[in-house]
């Protein structure tokens, strides 16, 4: 058994193309291998900064020999008169066998000739020669760039080629115009530490070969070594270190012999608000912050800064010292920024900020963000009065959405955007709103992103959902509705906040009011005819309500299609009208499905609804007084599926009444029974009676039964 490494070395790499291409390796190159039939043991993919590499091990020398049915032209074109024509004749010439070995076989389509082909296997060093050029060039990424005066792309330059079957090189060859790359044995360490160039002896050898050269190659290892360095420096300043997931995820491809060093700010800058110095520090230092360890602080909520950081430098840890030195002259200088925006922003309050909103455009088509704020201020008051608030609490409301996006214009966010909120929060709090005010503010961009928390007030709650739906509604009234990956005003992200804004909150909100308002007025004031746009946003809303229930609340698809109906526009409007109706029906459905309640109903109800179908009762009618006529009852099967259905009729409305979805399982559960005689029973019913109008009764007691039903889902389609 072999043992291949492939090592294709660059210039510095974005760390971000480093975690991608790992990951498509790591899916690429096991396929490639399952479809060339080369079986291995093992198969890792390293990256870091300057390179990216694979190493296989337990390769075979070669592919097996292997047979395969190859089918061949329809035998009455292959053979005329019981003698092979030239189609045949080509067909065995190309797979190599003779006219002996054809084999007609029949198919779903008629006769056709097969061969049953022999094929040896080939070189294992020679299919791998083949594939690496497929697997560089097939890796994909952003900003990819060309170098020297050939087409090759790649997001660096390729500098170095290393190609080896256990120890032998394998002759590969990278043509890139004018510049042409050999594969060889040579690596090369680290850019400092060891700049000489490495020579890999064997593709096992890897790993220690470049470790030799002061190059973790494995990003698992240095992700260890650097929370462990981290975590051990920290110590010294006697604090503990914060560790952001996606800081340690970049930090990691942006080194390659990761050492922890500790640098100082002066303790001045801690009077600014916590959130500006991690976010220079965080996002555009990519240090870590130290905090004070537990026994130094009070409780937990008041976590204090201490004026330290981490670096992880990819230089020589001799000089640690000096690296500390520059990055702390970095940072102080980014702070000094941050306190001089701070101390600025402060001389006047928020609301002294509308009029420069005025200054910058939202959208084109759209105004201002100063119009923007107006719009979010009556789509507040719309809200307002459907959760029918107390004025007390619109005041403060009306309030946070009319400073909502003040802090755009100051300094600190124009230099820092992801502060948005957050020192509007800060700001509001300085200038004297209220604390009631100053959450909203910073709420409500809730969710920013994966893995953010929802608004917990209702004022984060409302401006959101308003600022939200201004953004929905507009961008749709502009035609600009995503199509495929492209939602360049993540507007698919926008309405899943607002669902689970909603769901969260357990906010009583008529979706399908409210964008149906906003719809007319858009048109209004743009002077448009757009007849579609309130159809086009239920549309969008209801596929994101359906992509969360499954994707979020794991609701089983039948059952999502249950409550959201197929093609069915009572549903969606109901679904629209009544978020938190529609995730308590599915969310009742999955665990009936789950105790096994629904096994009990499923298959006389959606018995019932298939057949029901072929009647003509209207879905909403419930009474079966109002549609049976009694005198047309045959068999005493009738009588006692009529009776269950009068008896249903109060429970089902009472389960309408207070959404007790058990309630009303329970009730079709006891007329079961009654329904399945009518069906099966000794007094049993042909449902499609010669006489039209016994088939229409018989029908109609069926499709009140499919009603009832519907009141919790559509059984349709349920799937046992």
């Amino acid at each position: 058994m072999a043992c291949f490494l492939l090592e294709v070395g660059t210039e510095e790499l974005p760390a971000s193309f480093v975690a991608s291409a790992i990951q498509q390796w790591q899916q690429l190159i096991p396929e490639t291998l399952a479809e060339y039939f080369l079986a291995y043991d093992s198969l890792k993919v390293y990256g870091t900064p300057r390179r990216l590499a694979v190493v296989i091990a337990g390769l075979p020398e070669q592919q097996s020999d292997r047979e395969e049915d190859v089918k061949g032209p329809p035998a009455a074109t292959a053979f005329k008169d019981g003698k092979p024509t030239k189609a045949a004749e080509g067909f065995v010439k190309k797979q190599g066998v003779s006219l002996e070995a054809i084999e007609i076989r029949p198919t779903d389509k008629g006769d056709f000739v097969f061969v049953l082909k022999q094929i040896i296997g080939r070189p294992t060093a020679a299919i791998l020669t083949e594939l690496i050029p497929q697997w560089i060039a097939n890796l994909e990424g952003k900003r990819f760039m060309r170098w020297s005066d050939g087409d090759l792309r790649f997001p660096r330059p390729i500098r170095w080629l290393v190609v080896l079957l256990d120890d032998n090189v394998l002759p590969v060859t990278l043509v890139n115009g004018s510049e042409t790359l050999h594969s060889d044995r040579i690596s090369q360490g680290h850019r400092v530490l060891h700049p000489a160039p490495l020579s890999i002896p064997t593709a096992q050898a890897y790993p220690q070969a470049l470790e030799a050269g002061f190059v973790e190659v494995s990003s698992p290892a240095r992700i260890k070594r650097i929370q462990q360095q981290i975590q051990t420096a920290a110590q010294t300043v006697q604090g503990a270190v914060e560790i952001p997931p996606d800081l340690l995820e970049e930090v990691v491809n942006l080194v390659e012999w990761p050492t922890a060093v500790v640098g100082k700010f002066d303790e001045e800058f801690l009077q600014l608000p916590p959130e500006v110095i991690k976010t220079v520090m965080v996002t555009h230092q990519r240090y870590f912050p130290i905090l004070e360890t537990t026994e130094t602080r009070e409780t937990l909520e008041k976590i204090q800064l201490k004026p330290y950081f981490i670096t992880i430098s990819n230089g020589d840890p001799a000089k640690a010292a000096a690296i500390a030195a520059g990055n702390g002259r970095v940072i102080r200088a980014r702070l000094a920024d941050g306190q001089f925006f701070y101390q600025a922003d402060l001389k006047q309050p928020l609301e002294g900020y509308l009029p420069a909103l005025e200054t910058v455009t939202f959208q084109e088509d759209l105004g201002t963000v100063r119009d923007k704020v107006n719009r979010i201020g009556q789509i507040v008051e719309l809200i307002l009065e459907q959760l029918n608030i107390a004025d007390s609490e619109r005041q403060s409301i009306q309030r946070a959405a009319l400073l909502c996006k003040t802090d755009l214009v100051t300094q600190m966010v124009y230099e820092f955007p992801e502060l948005q909120g957050v020192m509007g929060e800060k700001y509001a709090r300085a200038g004297g709103e209220s604390e009631t005010i100053a959450i909203a503010i910073f709420e409500h961009y809730l969710p920013r992103g994966a893995g953010d928390g929802l608004p917990q007030t209702l004022g984060g709650q409302v401006v959101g959902l308003a600022d939200r739906l201004d953004t929905l509604v507009s961008i749709f009234g502009l035609g600009m509705i995503p199509s495929g990956s492209s939602d360049p005003f993540a507007l698919r992200r926008a309405a899943n906040a607002i669902i689970n804004v909603i769901w969260a909150a357990n906010l009583s909100l008529n979706l399908s009011d409210l964008l149906g308002q906003l719809a007319i007025e858009f048109t209004q004031s743009h002077e448009k005819s757009l007849p579609d746009l309130t159809a086009q946003l239920d549309d969008f809303f209801l596929q994101r309500i359906r992509t969360l229930l499954q994707d979020e609340k794991g609701i089983d698809y039948d059952l999502v299609n249950a409550v959201l109906g197929e093609d069915d526009s009572e549903y969606a409007e109901r679904a629209l009208k009544d978020l938190l109706d529609v995730r308590d029906r599915a969310l009742f459905l999955q665990s009936i499905r789950q105790d096994g309640h629904l096994e009990k109903i499923y298959e006389t109800i959606n018995r019932s609804t298939r057949l029901a179908r072929q009647g003509l009762l209207n879905t909403t009618q419930l009474n079966p007084e109002q549609v049976i006529n009694p005198e047309l009852f045959e068999k005493p099967s009738e009588q006692e599926f009529y009776q269950g259905l009068i008896q249903l009729v109060p429970k089902t409305a009472a389960a309408q009444s207070t959404r007790n979805y058990r309630q009303l399982v329970e009730a079709l559960t006891e007329i079961i029974p009654t329904v399945s005689q009518f069906f099966d029973g000794p007094d049993s019913v042909l449902v499609m009676d010669e006489n039209p109008d016994i088939q229409r009764n018989r029908l109609n007691l069926l499709g009140l039964l499919r009603n009832h039903s519907r009141v919790l889902a559509d059984f349709g389609p349920i799937v046992k």
